[in-house]
């Protein structure tokens, strides 16, 4: 049992439940013609990023945790783009951007970490 709790004690799985909450929050001042594109493309790209992180964990070989680390490293880039294009249509602000950036860097700088832990570990069963 604790096993599966332990993902949810994790800083880099906290922080990017916090992203999953301030893309909703940003997202719902979008306009309505974007409700089944670019919506749903962010929210889905912002939920990949912390339930990736909790399949890897979840996972029993460092080797498969790290691939889900990495697949959820590439969900945040893929939620900065839109980010940067939805910045680009108008639909955020100056402000929001950089709020957003920052809590999307924080994450990276997590997540970096902790796949460097995992390859760490992976590196030392060699």
């Amino acid at each position: 049992m604790e096993r599966s709790r332990s993902y949810k004690e994790l800083e880099v799985w906290k922080e990017a439940k916090k992203l999953v909450t301030e893309i909703y929050q940003i997202t719902k001042k979008f306009p309505d013609d974007e409700k089944y594109c670019l919506i749903q493309q962010i929210r889905r790209a912002a939920i990949s990023i912390p339930s990736n992180i909790a399949e890897g964990i979840g996972r029993n070989h460092a080797k498969d945790t790290i691939q889900f680390l990495y697949t959820s490293r590439g969900s945040l880039y893929e939620l900065e783009t839109q980010i940067f294009i939805s910045f680009d249509l108008n639909y955020l602000n100056e402000i929001t951007l950089e709020n957003i950036l920052i809590s999307c860097n924080q994450v990276g700088k997590l997540l970096g970490g902790f796949i460097n832990y995992y390859e760490s570990k992976l590196g030392s069963k060699n």
